[in-house]
């Protein structure tokens, strides 16, 4: 039986000011952290203007949510609507973030978002019993050292933004957070009509598996951490609502005093279209979730993101935010340490080495969210989890360190790092010898010189040192 949802038209009205705002938008354990990381508090930490937000309810908006970063606040209107607020002086721009599509097939809409966010659902598969345990993925990365050291992610809270979280306040591989007062709390920034916790996604659950479970035969990378959840992906659309949902929740995270966010999304192709980013705009800073991760690490948070599964693609490289300058973007491997062929390839359009690190996400190791169970699933998406927990246990055992320290140290620690590739990034870390020293290698975190054929909507350029030119050698506008 086929069921059918109408999406609504959904925009993203930016403002030219915060007129009137003396809120700021941080719990007191996010103010304490920036005192003592030594982080100012600025105009980007205060809330969106009231009188503004008022205004557009008033003419009738639907007011999905705001963003103090980006000054403004995605809504639902119609044309006419928009028309009018389009001119109003404190409206700086405003941009179309979903159409009203057509009547959607829940079944295949369902398959489509899986393939987004990891392999089709054929890869989740029972382990067998050989194959049961997490011990190969932590060993891979020497994460097990830490952990037999005493450092667990104890002090560091984490935040899994992701799809849904299915069975989360059930499960029990999470007894141990839960009963601990260790799973902080669960929050939503979708507009989908299910909890956070039913049926619609399991994604962000098997995620959050990697990361915090405990079970006999598992263990995840970070158990003794603190954790926040957060629903930002939508289940039946793609969209770019989805990226501004994103930046609100990495807000969201930010305003609760989080340390490491790991989150598995990445935004490239759309339902329509016409909406469907070109390579050009993988270039960390063209997206408002691009720029949000990049304030998000000025504000003193780590920001782990997958790289991708367009690896063999027709896309092929990084999505967004996986390209903001100073996320920790993270391909896969196996436990044999060879790169999947899935794992999406770098380097940024400006010529960035993408993704710097990989662990394993080719037969993950992770909590079935329906039957408690180990089993096996591919994916960059849990890749990047197994990344935060190492680096949740890096911080645990560097209390004094940064965020970009801890994020540098990782990325000194990988076994590629004096050769990097396109898609092994700087390889494979090593969380011992990231906490005992980092190399003494430079920082240089942009490749050499490279040239490479690329196509881009059909159409053949050149990227030559991160700038694209047609096969006339003119440089693109």
């Amino acid at each position: 039986m086929t069921t059918f949802f109408i999406i609504a038209f959904a925009f993203f009205v930016q403002f030219t000011n915060k007129a009137g705002s003396s809120h700021i938008a941080l719990s007191e354990v996010a103010i304490e952290k920036r005192i003592k990381r030594g982080i100012a508090i600025d105009s980007l930490d205060y809330a969106v203007s009231a009188m503004y937000i008022d205004s557009l309810k008033t003419a009738g908006c639907h007011v999905y949510h705001c963003s103090r970063w980006m000054n403004g606040a995605t809504i639902e209107a119609d044309s006419a609507t928009i028309m009018r607020i389009a001119d109003w002086a404190f409206v700086d721009s405003i941009y179309l973030t979903r159409t009203q599509n057509h009547s959607f097939d829940i079944p295949s809409i369902s398959l489509r978002k899986r393939e987004l966010l990891d392999l089709p659902s054929k890869a989740l598969q029972k382990a067998t019993l050989n194959e049961l345990r997490s011990t190969a993925q932590i060993e891979q990365l020497h994460l097990h050292l830490l952990h037999n050291a005493g450092f667990k992610g104890q002090g560091i809270t984490m935040c899994v933004i992701d799809g849904g979280f299915q069975h989360a306040d059930i499960l029990e591989a999470f007894a141990a957070a839960r009963d601990s007062g260790r799973l902080l709390g669960i929050y939503d920034t979708t507009d989908d009509i299910d909890n956070v916790t039913g049926p619609t996604g399991a994604h962000g659950v098997k995620c959050f598996s990697a990361i915090a479970a405990t079970t006999d035969n598992y263990e995840g990378a970070a158990t003794a951490a603190q954790y926040y959840l957060i629903r930002s992906e939508e289940y039946y659309t793609e969209s770019p609502k989805e990226m501004d949902n994103w930046v609100v929740a990495i807000e969201l995270a930010d305003s609760l005093g989080v340390d490491i966010v790991s989150s598995s999304l990445g935004y490239a192709m759309f339902d329509e279209e016409s909406f469907t980013l070109s390579y050009a705009d993988i270039d960390g800073q063209s997206t408002r979730c691009t720029q949000a991760a990049n304030i998000a690490t000025e504000k003193g948070m780590l920001v782990v993101v997958a790289a991708g599964n367009e690896g063999n693609n027709t896309w092929h490289y990084i999505s967004t935010p996986a390209d903001a300058l100073n996320t920790l973007t993270v391909g896969a491997v196996n436990v044999q340490d060879s790169i999947a062929k899935f794992s999406s390839w770098g380097p940024t359009f400006d010529g960035r080495v993408k993704p710097e690190v990989c662990a394993t996400g080719n037969q993950t190791a992770l909590i079935n969210p329906l039957d408690n169970s180990v089993v096996h699933s591919s994916g960059t998406s849990f890749a990047c989890p197994i990344i935060a927990g190492m680096a949740a246990c890096l911080w645990s055992a560097l209390p004094h360190a940064t965020n970009l320290e801890i994020r540098e140290r990782i990325i000194q620690s990988a076994d590629r790092y004096t050769h990097p590739h396109d898609q092994y990034g700087y390889g494979i870390p090593n969380a011992w010898t990231a906490y005992q020293h980092a190399t003494d290698v430079p920082n240089n975190h942009t490749r050499g010189e490279f040239t490479r054929k690329i196509l881009i909507h059909g159409q053949l350029w050149i990227l030559h040192n991160g700038l694209l030119y047609n096969v006339m050698g003119q440089k693109k506008g």
